[in-house]
């Protein structure tokens, strides 16, 4: 598995400030939290959440991921494999110039070099993009290799955001931040068990047969995601003030459609994509803010 180098030091040196918002940036910070809310209303309404100098940062990431994650997912007329390796040139190009003329890179590339964000987070995360290109079925090691990638170092990134150049917050945060992004890649998994088995010939579970998905592979699999869930907790009670009703909410919505998929059975999953209502999740955020209100957060 993946490990993340300790560059605390390095990175003590960043001086967090605002971004600067002539037009040209504002725009292109426009187009990714546009991106984010076209593609994910449970992630949206967890950055509404977050104090105003945290949205722009995490629509960025989010942008980004969300971005080569089509790539690989959807382009299917297309030299795929040529475009990510295209996408992931630009990226480090943007990065290390600091301007890219595609709004998305240049939202990300300001928050990468405003906050330090290591660039092993993004080397692991395109190269489990690029995985999706070559693999259909994955061992124990390939899948947590494949989850940190895709996954884990998105937290990761967005962690380095929210403490805000606390380097001693961000090394304790690490494992609970790997936690909760593991917690919503596996449940992401079953979620899409139909659409990646049946479409795209994936199966991400190790030693999980899916012509045969029984109630005691999914019990398995829902143990696993429990125990990141009871993690993250721990890390999300931790985060500063100004983030933590944000990622509160985001895993709110996932615990409850992991409680959702907990009562469905297997051979439904196999059918369906289980989701959360747009009314349960308006209910689910006013709950998140009641509970930070009673510091029960």
């Amino acid at each position: 598995m993946a490990n993340v180098k300790n560059n605390t030091t390095f990175f003590c040196i960043f001086t967090v400030t605002d971004p600067p918002m002539n037009l040209f940036d504002k725009t292109c910070f426009e187009c990714s939290k546009l991106i984010t809310k076209q593609y994910s209303t449970s992630f949206s309404n967890g950055i509404n959440a977050f104090e105003k100098r945290f949205r722009y940062p995490v629509y960025a990431i989010y942008g980004f991921v969300r971005y080569a994650d089509e790539i690989v997912d959807t382009f299917y007329d297309h030299d795929q494999r040529l475009l990510i390796d295209e996408f992931r040139e630009e990226t480090f190009k943007a990065i290390e110039r600091g301007i890219s003329t595609n709004p998305v890179l240049q939202s990300f590339q300001q928050v990468v070099n405003q906050y330090g964000i290591e660039k092993q987070l993004i080397e692991a995360f395109l190269n489990s993009m690029k995985m999706d290109l070559d693999k259909t079925a994955y061992d124990d090691e390939g899948y947590k290799t494949y989850i940190y990638g895709s996954a884990e170092v998105v937290g990761l990134m967005c962690l380095r955001v929210f403490v805000e150049n606390n380097c001693e917050l961000y090394d304790q945060l690490v494992p609970k931040a790997r936690s909760l992004g593991s917690a919503f890649q596996k449940i992401n998994f079953l979620r899409d068990i139909k659409s990646d088995y049946e479409d795209r010939g994936r199966t991400y579970f190790p030693d999980v047969d899916f012509q045969k998905f029984t109630e005691a592979d999914k019990a398995f699999i829902e143990k696993d995601i429990k125990q990141d869930f009871d993690d993250a907790l721990v890390g999300i009670k931790l985060l500063p003030t100004g983030s933590r009703l944000g990622v509160y909410v985001a895993y709110t919505y996932y615990l409850q459609l992991f409680k959702n998929i907990k009562r469905t059975t297997a051979i439904t999953i196999m059918q369906q994509r289980i989701r959360v209502s747009d009314t349960r999740k308006l209910s689910l955020y006013f709950k998140a803010v009641l509970h930070q209100k009673l510091k029960v957060i």
